[in-house]
């Protein structure tokens, strides 16, 4: 039986997670030989930063979103009513972006023929949630630094992304475009001691907020400490959250905004603190910065007890809503003291699972199971 053409669809207006996976995803079918193209939103401006191989985008559209004969429908995002309407009694395959932690859940999940799922953490969550078609296979990805251009640090980009349906928000947003403009450009220097560092999207679903309030105290206790915050927030709300929960570090804290060359932010840190884990899907930032050779400071919960491993791409450590972040502050002084250093003969082993053929191989074999029947299944990422 000959494949189906994979007819990708993400319509997501900004840039997050969900968007880079759709780009590597893309070049790992592509690489296996299935035929796909990707319909995104119009308005999107980021979709050029992606690296899509040879992969075709095309502006969603009536003819650009309808199905030719034998075609499967693979969502990536939420989409219009009217177009998941459009796909009834077409093959529908949805892809799991986002750990179900109320009742809320995008649509698409519920009109998919079959979901498959970034972490085994989301496909738990699926689960718990009602959802019966569920792939037991979790995909994972891939670490890709393959995207924006690899001109160093910009100094300040856009600090939050503006909702347009607030008014304060498109106020603020002109006031931020416009000091940008005026003040001289900033040149990112690293600052004497130690430094950790957020690089991605400030998104309420990371709860950075919720995070610091455990951990700005501790590191506040250690003056030679510098924390960069690599990333936009999603509206100002989150912005404004993470400023106040920050403050105990005054100027020790800088925000960068959104940057192009994440390469450039990863190798400017110490160490990647990630957010709280419950509602994070994957984390691939984490397995960016283990790429990049910047090693993880996380929570020991899934998704990153799924990626990460303790001592070898970084540390682990208690949730600090459970002991006041004792067992963070413990991590740190042994990584300062030097009595705590990460195997990093054992990181690139362990890394190996995460690499583009890996995941081309996963996502190759879910695919001709549930789309050409073959009745193959590809082992799940074998974790330490």
């Amino acid at each position: 039986m000959a494949r189906p053409t994979i007819v990708q669809f993400n319509l997501s207006p900004t840039l997050g997670g969900a968007e880079v996976y759709t780009a590597f995803f893309s070049r790992a079918i592509e690489s296996r030989g299935w035929r796909t193209r990707v319909v995104v939103n119009p308005v999107a401006t980021f979709w050029g930063d992606l690296d899509f191989g040879s992969v075709q985008r095309v502006s969603f559209g009536a003819s650009a979103g309808a199905l030719k004969s034998g075609e499967v429908a693979l969502i990536h995002s939420p989409m219009p009513a009217g177009a998941l309407v459009a796909l009834a009694g077409e093959r529908v395959i949805g892809v799991a972006h986002q750990v179900l932690y109320d009742a809320k859940r995008p649509a698409y999940y519920d009109r998919a023929d079959m979901l498959l799922a970034v972490s085994q953490h989301v496909i738990d969550s699926l689960l718990r949630n009602g959802l019966k078609q569920v792939h037991p296979t979790a995909l994972y990805g891939v670490a890709d630094l393959r995207r924006g251009n690899a001109a160093g640090l910009a100094g300040q980009g856009p600090l939050f992304d503006v909702d347009a349906r607030k008014p304060r928000d498109r106020v603020l947003g002109v006031i931020d475009l416009t000091r940008r403009a005026l003040r001289r450009p900033q040149t990112y220097r690293r600052r004497p001691g130690f430094t950790l560092g957020v690089v991605s999207r400030l998104a309420p679903l990371k709860q950075f907020p919720a995070l610091f309030e455990y951990l700005a105290p501790i590191l506040a206790r250690q003056p030679d400490l510098n924390l960069e915050i690599f990333g936009s927030a999603v509206g100002y709300r989150p912005l404004r959250e993470l400023r106040q929960a920050l403050r105990p570090l005054g100027r020790r804290v800088r925000y960068w905004g959104h940057q192009r060359d994440i390469v450039s932010a990863y190798a400017a840190i110490d160490y990647l603190l990630t957010g709280l884990p419950e509602r994070e899907a994957l984390g691939l930032n984490a397995l960016e910065a283990c790429l990049a050779g910047t090693p993880v400071l996380a929570v020991a919960a899934p998704p990153f007890t799924e990626t990460l491993r303790h001592g070898v791409t970084g540390y682990l450590y208690a949730d600090p809503r459970t002991d006041s972040g004792a067992d963070f502050e413990r991590v740190l002084t042994g990584i300062r003291s030097g009595a705590l250093v990460p195997d990093r003969a054992a990181a690139a082993l362990h890394l190996e699972q995460f690499a583009f053929p890996r995941f081309a191989d996963r996502i190759h074999g879910v695919l001709r199971e549930i789309t050409v029947g073959t009745g193959r299944k590809m082992p799940p990422v074998v974790r330490d």
